[in-house]
């Protein structure tokens, strides 16, 4: 009776000897607990093929070297889903309809998109694309800077106020006057107006 008492207490204050597997359960069910962000799938254990249920590593400290020690592994994989997240769409402002309109133009001139990139400094520094943009000093009007504004009437009436008839007629004086918007962008640097 005291045998069984002793080792009743003393099963009831140590903590019980656990085989390996549960040992790899317990570190894998902290893992998951601790790791919010990453989903983790599977969860593969190879024990080593040492024959007994203890752990390798008591087997190697234990002196035996008859083979190698394999330590358990652990594969873990993530879950891959079809859920996409939404993102919200950013509202299109005039200044990027007015960029998208030029460049749709200057890919029917077929002319490269190098072409663009100078027309989109060129019209950035003239009027950052604004189609209402005023120079006060000279007149200036548009978004191609036109000057006199009223010159882009003849593309079409509603040169005040439609951006589309503006791009229009500042891709055309470009090809007359320049042959291309890199053309007139390089005039603009040497002589800050084009």
């Amino acid at each position: 009776m005291g045998a069984a008492a002793v080792a009743y207490g003393a099963s009831r204050h140590a903590r019980p000897a656990r085989d390996p597997m549960t040992r790899i359960t317990l570190v894998i069910n902290r893992a998951l607990r601790n790791v919010s962000a990453t989903v983790l799938a599977t969860a593969l254990v190879t024990v080593g093929t040492t024959g007994t249920a203890g752990n390798a590593a008591d087997t190697a400290s234990a002196g035996r070297s008859s083979g190698p020690v394999s330590r358990p592994v652990v594969h873990l994989g993530v879950w891959k889903t079809s859920f996409i997240p939404k993102t919200p769409k950013r509202p299109i402002t005039v200044q990027g309809r007015n960029k998208a309109f030029a460049s749709r133009l200057i890919t029917r001139r077929e002319w490269p998109t190098t072409q663009f990139r100078c027309l989109d400094r060129l019209w950035t520094r003239e009027s950052n694309w604004n189609h209402r943009a005023t120079n006060h000093s000279s007149g200036a009007y548009g978004i191609p800077q036109a000057l006199p504004g009223w010159k882009m009437s003849g593309v079409g009436r509603d040169w005040r106020t439609n951006p589309e008839t503006q791009i229009r007629w500042g891709l055309k004086y470009i090809k007359i006057r320049y042959r291309t918007p890199c053309g007139a962008w390089g005039s603009f640097q040497s002589r800050g107006w084009y």
